[in-house]
């Protein structure tokens, strides 16, 4: 008949699986509850509390506790029968391996599992080992789905009574555990350990790949996903998968339409705070990352990272059809449309269809007549940023472009490829009245107006 220990001591450890705060760490979990009862001493032979006060991780082995005797004294504690026979005998057996003292030869027997490796504990199931039995029982529930305790508040149940407390924390606030560098507290002492890691600069967790490391093994499955093109979350709705569960979290509000996070200043919804983030900035004028080469900020990481690319010629997203590469995703995107002929953007009043959304806005200023963009010389206004940059060459004399036949200068590209058409003698625009072609539309323009006896 298996033993089953009762408790003298009443200890806690931190389950992964419930775990809400991207601190989580597999290690360092196991952890008497209060310190004064460390060292509270088994002076009543026949004092014992239910084996339920004992708190395990669930679905994780032994091997996971960083503080491996800790754990290994909690799997060893006596039963009534060994605890009444030998409580008040002296601590005589010792591990010839750790030097720990032990009550009994039984529970040192089971402590030395630790050392050598021995898991005598087997799940009938799918054939996993485990050093104790309470390991073995909680893990089976993950096959029976047994979840057999709830909590008061929200009903939510689970399968272990040591992730229920964690749980509870959630709705009494309590975090128990305080950096003592910062100040910052946790509801679990594993974060606390790893928070920890941001003050010592310990990163025990190296990618094997990359060699790059990190301060919780959680933090590197998530980056080995990067290697493996792992993507293990996927949406309901739409099939589309992540390789983080916070992200599909995120994904599935554009499902749904929640946007919980809202903008103080103007009320707008985000569905995540990193977005709220960004936009405030919008508010702010904060533009905290800025490019080493030539100093321009940028208010979100992502856009300094493309702008980089402008420095470094790199352009990762490369057409299938001509191979022409691109610095932004989106770019290509926008290039693929010339091959498909995707024009997915269509103006309300007069049906017409643009491949870019920016296209589209720009066409509808010719309906609202909208010039956002004035000149700050003569006040002329434009309904195109690039329309200004044209016309404000007018004032400062600039002409940047130059022909390479004849080196004759123009202030814009389209007015020098019309020039060059005069050295390659191509012209693409005919008329449909006398058959003449002409190098420039504005010269065809005329020429129809002189047909329908307008003036030129």
């Amino acid at each position: 008949m298996e033993d089953k220990p009762s408790l003298l001591l009443s200890f806690h450890t931190e389950p992964k699986e419930e775990s809400l705060d991207p601190y989580w760490d597999s290690g360092t979990q196991c952890s008497l509850v209060d310190s004064e009862m460390k060292s509270e001493k088994l002076e009543d032979c026949s004092q014992t509390l239910g084996t339920n006060d004992i708190k395990y991780e669930e679905e994780k082995k032994i091997g996971d506790f960083t503080n491996q005797d800790e754990f290994a004294e909690i799997l060893t504690l006596p039963t009534p029968g060994e605890q009444q026979q030998d409580d008040c005998e002296d601590k005589s057996h010792l591990c010839p391996h750790c030097g720990k003292h032990f009550l009994s030869i039984s529970l040192l027997k089971r402590h030395i599992n630790i050392h050598s490796g021995e898991k005598p504990n087997s799940c009938s199931d799918c054939g996993k080992s485990f050093i104790s039995s309470y390991e073995l029982t909680t893990h089976q529930r993950m096959h029976t789905g047994e979840k057999p305790y709830s909590c008061f508040d929200c009903g939510k149940c689970f399968s272990n009574s040591g992730n229920l407390n964690i749980h509870q924390r959630i709705h009494t606030g309590e975090k128990p555990y305080s950096c003592s560098d910062c100040g910052k507290s946790f509801s679990q002492s594993a974060h606390l350990n790893i928070h920890q890691r941001i003050h010592t600069g310990e990163k025990p967790y190296s990618c094997s790949d990359c060699e790059k490391s990190f301060i919780s093994s959680y933090k590197l499955t998530r980056h080995q996903r990067t290697h493996t093109g792992e993507k293990p979350y996927s949406c309901s709705d739409c099939g589309k998968s992540f390789s983080q569960f916070g992200n599909l979290a995120t994904h599935q509000r554009i499902h749904t339409g929640e946007k919980p996070y809202s903008c103080s200043d103007c009320g707008k919804g985000f569905i995540s705070s990193n977005r709220l983030t960004v936009h405030q900035r919008t508010h702010t004028g904060e533009k905290p990352y800025s490019c080493s080469d030539c100093g321009k900020s940028f208010s979100h990481l992502s856009h300094l990272k493309i702008h980089w690319r402008l420095h470094t010629g790199e352009k990762p997203y490369t057409c299938s059809d001509c191979e022409k590469s691109f610095i932004r995703s989106s770019c290509l995107t926008i290039h693929r449309r010339s091959h498909t002929g995707e024009k997915p953007y269509s103006c309300s009043d007069c049906g017409k269809s643009f491949s870019k959304l920016s296209s589209l806005n720009i066409h509808q200023r010719i309906h609202t007549g909208e010039k956002p963009y004035s000149c700050s010389d003569c006040g002329k206004t434009f309904s195109h940023s690039s329309h200004l940059n044209i016309h404000w060459r007018i004032h400062t004399g600039e002409k940047p472009y130059s022909c390479s036949d004849c080196g004759k200068m123009f202030s814009n590209s389209g007015n020098l490829k019309t020039h060059q058409r005069i050295h390659t003698g191509v012209k693409k625009y005919s008329s449909s009245d006398c058959g003449n072609s002409f190098i420039s539309s504005q010269t065809l323009t005329r020429q129809e107006r002189i047909h329908a006896g307008e003036k030129p």
